[in-house]
């Protein structure tokens, strides 16, 4: 994908702060804490800063951001905010750092702080203590749920950055089959650790979660456990293998089942039955479908033969592996696929004596329909 400039990116992320800031004024809300560390990681910091390590942020009601990064020079290197200040000031204490901002800021006009609703209430109660005639606030529905709601919807940096992850997801697919068929690839660990390799070795961060890699003998479990191991991949019957990579902190997901051999019947039909839904339930991503629908279109195909799948139809993805929205019978009927957002589609279905069969592919809702970004598929092997 193309390159953009320090400007340009400093441009997207003071564009992102400005309509986290547009919302708090609307909320009543004069600074929002967000805070990524090993104890909860929060994806926010580095949609509105670019950082990638643990840090904490204050965005302000007129937009004016301050990092406060564990890592100094990381983020002098990587991130873009208006002020930047070491972690170490303030002895690598979030509290601290929260406490001597707010209260030097002319910024902070309205007294009023959001803190991440993840915050325990014992943190909570330090917060009111050093924050002293500030409104503290900690609640649902807030700054931090209008960021993750802005994350549904991808601006043209975050699809660029998918695709690429995308494309390179396809090309490890593409290898993995010619390496089966070539007889390099014979076990779950030998096909994990060739997508490690290989999304190194074109640009990716990292893979997008630990690959799932289950031959026949596991390919039962929806998530196998452990997530791969020294057995033969793949071999006579259903064999499942789930990964994604990261390119630019976007994650691609997908899922390809490896049909191998003389299947029986009962297997032929689950096979059938996942294909059927993924093509059909494809025709239903789209603008202003309902999203509840999808998820029932896919119940009904499976419920006609006579099984049943023990998972959501799909996901959102970007820079976590589970974002907003969930393609589920679950969520209100009235919620619609958007434009921008990109979701997987990923019916499968798994019986202990069978087996499993999982098809997954990244989709992204378009103006006037959809784009399948990945080519997953169920590959035969006679």
């Amino acid at each position: 994908m193309k390159t953009r400039s320090a400007d340009e990116m400093k441009k997207l992320y003071a564009d992102r702060r400005t309509k986290v800031a547009e919302f708090m004024k609307t909320s009543g809300t004069g600074a929002a804490v967000f805070t990524d560390s090993e104890e909860h990681r929060d994806p926010a910091v580095r949609y509105l800063t670019g950082h990638t390590g643990d840090a904490v942020l204050i965005i302000f009601d007129d937009a004016y951001s301050v990092l406060i990064p564990w890592d100094e020079n990381l983020a002098k290197k990587q991130s873009f905010s208006d002020k930047l200040i070491p972690y170490t000031k303030y002895k690598n204490i979030a509290l601290e750092a929260v406490k001597q901002n707010l209260n030097a800021s002319s910024h902070f006009q309205n007294k009023k702080v959001e803190l991440p609703p993840s915050t325990s209430y014992p943190e909570f109660l330090k917060y009111v203590d050093v924050l002293a005639g500030c409104d503290v606030r900690c609640h649902e529905g807030g700054t931090h749920d209008h960021v993750a709601d802005m994350r549904m919807i991808k601006d043209e940096y975050e699809i660029a950055c998918t695709k690429e992850a995308a494309r390179i997801g396809d090309l490890i697919i593409d290898k993995i089959e010619e390496e089966i068929k070539s007889g390099k690839i014979r076990t779950e660990t030998d096909v994990a650790l060739l997508i490690e390799r290989e999304c190194r070795a074109n640009g990716c961060e990292r893979t997008g979660f630990d690959t799932l890699a289950a031959g026949p003998a596991r390919s039962w479990a929806i998530h196998c456990f452990p997530n791969y191991t020294s057995g033969n991949w793949p071999d006579n019957g259903l064999s499942i293998l789930d990964f994604g990579v990261v390119y630019n902190g976007y994650t691609s997901d997908t899922t390809v089942t490896v049909v191998k051999g003389k299947t029986t019947d009962a297997q032929n039909t689950l096979v059938q039955l996942v294909q059927k839904a993924a093509d059909e339930c494809l025709k239903l991503y789209k603008p202003g479908a309902s999203i509840h629908d999808a998820a029932v279109k896919a119940d009904n195909i499976f419920t006609s033969g006579k099984m049943k799948m023990p998972h959501t139809l799909g996901h959102a993805i970007g820079l976590e592996i589970h974002e907003l929205p969930r393609v589920s019978t679950k969520i209100p009927q009235a919620m619609s696929f958007q434009p921008g957002m990109i979701v997987t589609l990923e019916p499968g279905l798994y019986d202990a004596e069978l087996g499993g069969c999982r098809l997954e592919n990244d989709v992204l809702i378009t103006e006037t329909g959809n784009e399948v970004l990945t080519h997953s598929r169920i590959i035969r092997l006679s």
